[in-house]
């Protein structure tokens, strides 16, 4: 009957906020609702969505993100009510992002750039058309502002009601003042959810309980870094000059002198403030359960700065009392983006939390949870809110020094590379002090601390622009060094992971598109797909043995790699063992890279001896370690895996014998330069929303095996294709990804990665466009802080073509 309590389920999601009532109602478009259950521990919204101030813009310079935002914009301006009949309040007052400084003025022209590849409608304007719209506002010192004027404010409890209702006309059982106790993996592999009213047995479970999330995720063993933190919005007395205005003023925007944003409520005016400074985090332990619509006193002495700016820029508000403050908690994680995806380690648990921005992002991303859970994949780029970024590193105590920091940088200007700082290091390399005093800048990537550069003649800091820094000749002057000489650098972050058993082989050729490695020593560039035939990861596979086979890939990848290879696993009989905490790596790259290592071991580096894409067990400083010859520099190079007590003798060793070569330090940023300007695509071109064909790397898929994902994949008919671009440079800014990519005055795609390559003098690109616009050759622009740039399709890599330099041989005496 339909009262009684289900004792099974395809899926049971537990929260009914907005983001597990939004992923209820996309399962059920899905075509999972009969087979769908929701559980509430007490009534929907009751968590944090209720005092969401429910604001939302197209205002980002995500680009997956933004394809989240303009649905969601969608379903609340129309959609949804039109297909539930519920109402949802929506206000299409559309919004402005102030500007007071250059900095400020770039980061709006950078996200002009995404908003025009995505289609938003979307202007850069001056004060005057700011004052036109809001004669309220205080424009002292305003240069301009991002005009998005389909954006809104909606009501969060009307909005996640309408999907409810939604959900159950798609066959959802929504179950309310039923609190779930405990989330256990039976033998079988099913999840058993306990509750107050009993247990239910599904093939899925979903934690999507908001400020709970992470002790609901210690049932399970799990470890699911988000810390809550609280924020302020304040609600004015009523504004006599608000009576009698023909339409609803935008919402302001005001990263600067407000950290946060000023809109009308009805005839009354409301204050967000994000602080910059002493930030308050709770529930670092255990959020109580009886809180519900919960809310803490007014801070004022924290939030008073910007409140009192609050009043100068809205002088109308200054003789006003505040009618209501609101102050709740929200969950962070430590890099501000929700955990949307598989639980690491386990399979069918899915995370849908950690969401700071509820109303703005959630029915977008859970959209593509959806997606996921049904059909394999999603349909943008998850990486970012994929759970399984993080790994053990991320203690309580770090996760609540980064969600902190996280909060304070709300409303700062998200400058490209930003390198987030606190809480490190927490997984050094054994050459991490020996690098900084060398002049390293730092960067962390899945914990670990990587080189981005090496300061010389400049601050040993970051130096952030939308334009052009100091940094580009550090840059420059490592690259020309590895191209003219030689480089290392420490790669220590790589995933690192062995495969080994008696169907070891087995499992792998299963799982990947290329030609597996046949003879020990030879190394294969391969990918691995899902079951929509979607690219999981790009990885190399070193056959160490007969049944030993070492993988290695990028950072944050190594839970992904694991979990896939775990969850993919049918009988076989193979050990997975993950090595990167234990095993350090460097690259040594240039033409006098072979000079350079032979004298600092016997083996014979020849061609003949040591062929390219070959990986060979050598000593080197009295350590045995694998050298593999492979560059992703496009150097003659070598890259060396060991263990981390060998690392330091090793480097030195290098380092030495290097010297008189004039070796030179060099890092990540170096790196990509290099990798562009022989176009080897990376991580930012080869996410799960591509196949292989649309990734334009079918040459490494063997049309004569069988693979995971493989019919999807060779699927011809393609919505876009990963073009390679030749841009010209202006001298000042080179783009930073997700720009427009222009034919004939109409937008046919976006960038990806964008780099200058120094030893061209070129701006180089991979962007995703039109098949039409992919031709080599082809003409192209692409928009660059709001100028369009003449850029070219390139049929072959801009630096070294034929991939000479990497295969060069030994020299032969006379």
């Amino acid at each position: 009957m339909a009262n009684e309590f289900p004792s099974t389920a395809r899926v049971v999601i537990v929260g009914g906020g907005v983001m597990g009532v939004g992923l209820a109602y996309h399962l059920g478009h899905e075509g999972w609702g009969a087979d769908t259950v929701l559980l509430e521990k007490s009534e929907l919204t009751s968590g944090s969505t209720w005092h969401a101030a429910g604001q939302i813009t197209h205002s980002t310079s995500s680009f997956g993100l933004g394809k989240c935002v303009d649905y969601n914009i969608s379903l609340y301006s129309g959609v949804l009510e039109a297909e539930t009949g519920q109402p949802v309040t929506w206000h299409g007052c559309g919004s402005f992002r102030l500007a007071y400084t250059e900095d400020e003025m770039d980061w709006l022209r950078h996200t002009l750039s995404v908003g025009r590849a995505l289609g938003f409608n979307i202007e850069l304007v001056g004060p005057e058309e700011i004052a036109k719209q809001h004669p309220f506002y205080n424009l002292d010192g305003v240069l301009g502002a991002l005009h998005t004027p389909d954006d809104g404010h909606v009501d969060p409890t009307n909005v996640t009601m309408a999907m409810a209702a939604g959900a159950r006309q798609k066959g959802v059982r929504i179950i309310r003042q039923c609190r779930a106790t405990n989330i256990t993996q039976l033998p079988s592999g099913e999840w058993q959810v306990e509750t107050e009213r009993g247990a239910i047995t599904c093939e899925h479970v979903v934690n999507a309980g908001g400020t709970y999330a992470r002790q609901m995720g210690e049932w399970s063993g799990l470890q699911l870094p988000m810390t809550s933190m609280t924020h302020h919005y304040f609600v004015t007395e009523p504004v006599p000059e608000f009576q009698g205005l023909e339409r609803e003023l935008p919402v302001i925007r005001d990263d600067k002198k407000v950290s946060g944003y000023i809109r009308m409520e009805q005839n009354r005016g409301l204050i967000g403030i994000y602080e910059k400074e002493n930030p308050n985090s709770v529930w670092h332990d255990h959020c109580p359960w009886e809180y519900e619509n919960w809310l803490f006193d007014a801070d004022y002495d924290r939030v008073m700065p910007y409140l009192e700016e609050s009043l100068n820029r809205m002088p109308v508000f200054a003789e006003l009392g505040i009618q209501r403050d609101v102050h709740g908690a929200i969950s962070h994680p430590p890099d501000g983006n929700p955990l949307i995806g598989p639980a690491p380690g386990v399979r069918n648990y899915w995370c849908c939390c950690g969401t700071q921005i509820g109303i703005g992002w959630g029915p977008g991303l859970t959209r593509e949870l959806a997606r996921w859970m049904v059909h394999g994949s999603a349909d943008i780029s998850m990486r970012d809110f994929d759970p399984r970024r993080f790994g053990s590193y991320a203690t309580k105590d770090w996760q609540v020094v980064k969600a902190e920091e996280d909060y304070c940088l709300r409303h700062e200007i998200p400058f490209p590379h930003f390198n987030r700082l606190a809480g490190r290091p927490i997984k050094p390399s054994p050459l991490h002090e020996l690098l900084k005093a060398k002049g390293a800048v730092h960067e962390e990537v899945y914990g670990f601390e990587r080189p981005r550069f090496f300061a010389k003649g400049i601050a040993q800091e970051d130096h952030y622009s939308f334009n052009r820094t100091p940094v580009d000749d550090m840059i420059a002057s490592e690259v020309k060094a590895v191209r003219e000489a030689v480089g290392i650098m420490d790669v220590t972050a790589f995933t690192k992971v062995m495969v080994q058993g008696p169907d070891a082989y087995a499992l792998l050729d299963r799982l990947t598109a290329n030609r597996m490695p046949q003879k020990v020593g030879a190394i294969t560039l391969t990918h691995m797909l899902n079951r929509a035939g979607r690219i999981e990861l790009e990885t190399t596979i070193v056959r160490m043995g007969e049944d030993r086979f070492y993988l290695v890939c990028a950072a944050f990848f190594e839970q992904r790699l694991l979990d896939h290879l775990a969850h993919q696993r049918d009988g076989e009989d193979v050990t997975i063992t993950a090595l990167s905490a234990n095993w350090s790596a460097l690259s040594l790259n240039g033409p006098l890279a072979r000079d350079v290592l032979a004298n600092c071991t016997d083996a014979d580096l020849s061609n003949a001896g040591f062929r390219w894409l070959s990986a060979q067990e050598i000593n080197v400083a009295g350590h045995s370690i694998w050298a593999l010859r492979m560059s992703y520099a496009g150097e003659l190079g070598w890259e060396f895996h060991m263990p981390n007590a060998a690392c330091l003798d090793v480097y030195n060793a290098l380092w030495t014998a290097g010297e008189p070569h004039g070796i030179t330090d060099y890092g990540s940023f170096a790196m990509n330069a290099m990798r562009m300007e022989k176009g080897f695509k990376g991580a930012g071109e080869l996410t799960n929303e591509v196949t292989l064909a649309e990734a334009d790397v079918l040459r490494f898929a063997r049309q004569d095996k069988d693979y995971l994902g493989r019919d999807k994949t060779l699927n011809t008919d393609l919505p876009w294709i990963c073009a390679y671009l030749e841009i010209e440079p202006d001298g000042k800014a080179d783009g930073h990804g997700g720009e427009a990519v222009m034919l004939d005055g109409d937008v046919v795609g976006a960038t990806a990665s964008v780099v200058f390559g120094p030893t061209v003098g070129k701006i180089l690109a991979f962007a995703y466009v039109k098949p039409s616009a992919a031709t080599p050759g082809t003409e192209l622009e692409v928009v660059i802080h709001g100028q369009a740039r003449a850029a070219r399709v390139l049929g072959e890599p801009a630096y070294d073509p034929n991939s000479d330099k990497p295969r060069t041989d030994a020299k032969v005496s006379a």
